[in-house]
C-alpha cells in the first residue's frame, strides 16, 4: 500500500504562536525544533514513501529544510491540518493510496501508531485514526488542564464496533473520581485518509460541532463519514501533544525518560 505522510505545521497558531519552531531538549541534551521531532517520528514509520513538511510560513520552511525535509508550500487559508493535506495532495505527481496527516504538534507519536493506522486502511475504509486508553497520568494531565481552564488533549467516544461517536476536548465520558474512573480513549492526533475523502473533506463547510471544539475531524462525522478509530497500544509510553507552554516541560521529560535524542 504506497503511503505518503504529511506534516502540517502553521507558525500563526492562536494558543500557542511560533510553536513549530519551540526548541525541545532531548536525552542528550540536544535542542531540536518541535516541527523537526515530528518529522523524526515520521521518518521511523516503515511502510511510508514520502514524508512532507507542509506550511505557509517560510521561517518553518528554512526551518524544515536544514534539517533535510521535504517541503511543500500551502496556503494561509487552510483553516487545520486536513485542508492543509488537501492542497499538500493536489501537488503530488500522483495519488498515494493513503495519506497520513501527522500533526506537527506530536513529536511522542510512536511509529507503531502510525503503522497501524496505515494496517487499518483496508478496502471500504476512507478515514482512520489511533486512540489509546488513558493512562492514571494522562488522565490526571487532561483532569487537571480542564480544572485549571486549559484545553489540553483531546479524547474520542465510540461505538463497540469502533466507528466514532464523537471527539471532545472536554473529558468525555465525565470524570468524578479519579481513583476509580470510566475508560477514556485519548485521541491522538494522527489521520489516514484515502485522497477521495480528503477531496470530498476539503469542498464540505465548517460545521457548527467543529467550530465550537475546534476540532477538525468532526467535519467528517457531521457530513455522514464513518472514521474508523484504531485502539493502540502505548507500550509504556506517555503520549502527550504539545497544545501549550505548560507542555514543553511534559514532552521534554518523555524525551529524558524514553532516551530520546
Amino acid at each position: 500500500m504506497s503511503a505518503v505522510v504529511f506534516i502540517p505545521a502553521r507558525y500563526a497558531s492562536a494558543r500557542y504562536p511560533g510553536k513549530p519552531l519551540v526548541e525541545l531538549t532531548g536525552a542528550a541534551g540536544e535542542k531540536k525544533t518541535l516541527v523537526q521531532r515530528a518529522w523524526e517520528a515520521a521518518q521511523a514509520v516503515s511502510g511510508v514513501d514520502r514524508v512532507y513538511v507542509l506550511t505557509d510560513d517560510r521561517r518553518i520552511a528554512d526551518a524544515a529544510h536544514s534539517f533535510g525535509a521535504d517541503v511543500l508550500m500551502t496556503s494561509s487559508s487552510a483553516r487545520n491540518g486536513s485542508e492543509r493535506c488537501a492542497e499538500g495532495l493536489a501537488q503530488l505527481d500522483h495519488d498515494p493510496e493513503v495519506i497520513i496527516n501527522l500533526q506537527g504538534d506530536a513529536p511522542l507519536t510512536p511509529a507503531w501508531f502510525v503503522e497501524a493506522l496505515i494496517a487499518a486502511m483496508q478496502p471500504g475504509v476512507e478515514m482512520a485514526t489511533p486512540v489509546v486508553a488513558c493512562d492514571a497520568e494522562t488522565l490526571t494531565n487532561f483532569v487537571t488542564d480542564r480544572q485549571q481552564g486549559r484545553v489540553g488533549g483531546t479524547t474520542a467516544v465510540m461505538r463497540p464496533d469502533r466507528s466514532a461517536l464523537y471527539f471532545s476536548k472536554e473529558v468525555l465520558p465525565y470524570v468524578g473520581d479519579l481513583s476509580n474512573p470510566p475508560q477514556v480513549w485519548h485521541h491522538v492526533g494522527v489521520y489516514a485518509y484515502t485522497p477521495r475523502a480528503l477531496r470530498a473533506y476539503a469542498g464540505w463547510e465548517e460545521g457548527p460541532l467543529e467550530r465550537a471544539e475546534g476540532l477538525e475531524q468532526l467535519r467528517f462525522l457531521e457530513n455522514g463519514m464513518p472514521i474508523t478509530c484504531v485502539p493502540v497500544e502505548g507500550r509504556g509510553r506517555v503520549f502527550w501533544e504539545l497544545n501549550n507552554p505548560v507542555d514543553v516541560a511534559r514532552v521534554e521529560s518523555v524525551l529524558l525518560r524514553e532516551g530520546i535524542a
